[in-house]
């Protein structure tokens, strides 16, 4: 974390304190909303939605230690990028299933787009 304090920071950036139970809750929302998903069991037409699904959480995992890690803001702005497009789709295809499935991503949805222009912020800044 020293490297995330040395750089210059973009207008609105939360304290660091906000981060982790903010996290923990949408891990908790986007949980529940797959569980709706998945509710009535798997079919063919759940497949696509779950692939898109699988790779905004696999790019949502690689993107703290792209960031913070390797120290790489450039390419942590263009993996999130691609994670709100799938988030986008993740949603658009939940609300064919199941509503309430694609409402519990929305606080996601605006999450990531917060982060998206923090990211974008850093690179702008430093």
């Amino acid at each position: 974390m020293n490297w995330y304090n040395t750089l210059n920071k973009p207008f609105l950036t939360p304290p660091s304190s906000v981060f982790a139970p903010a996290w923990i809750i949408l891990y908790i929302l986007i949980a529940i909303s797959l569980i709706l998903f998945l509710k009535g069991g798997y079919n063919k037409e759940k497949k696509l939605p779950l692939i898109f699904f699988s790779i905004q959480m696999i790019l949502n995992f690689i993107w703290s230690p792209v960031f913070f890690g390797m120290q790489k803001i450039l390419p942590a702005l263009i993996i999130i990028f691609f994670m709100w497009i799938f988030i986008c789709l993740t949603i658009i295809f939940f609300f064919r299933h199941s509503k309430m499935a694609a409402f519990l991503l929305l606080p996601y949805l605006i999450w990531v787009s917060f982060a998206f222009y923090l990211n974008f912020g850093f690179y702008v800044l430093n």
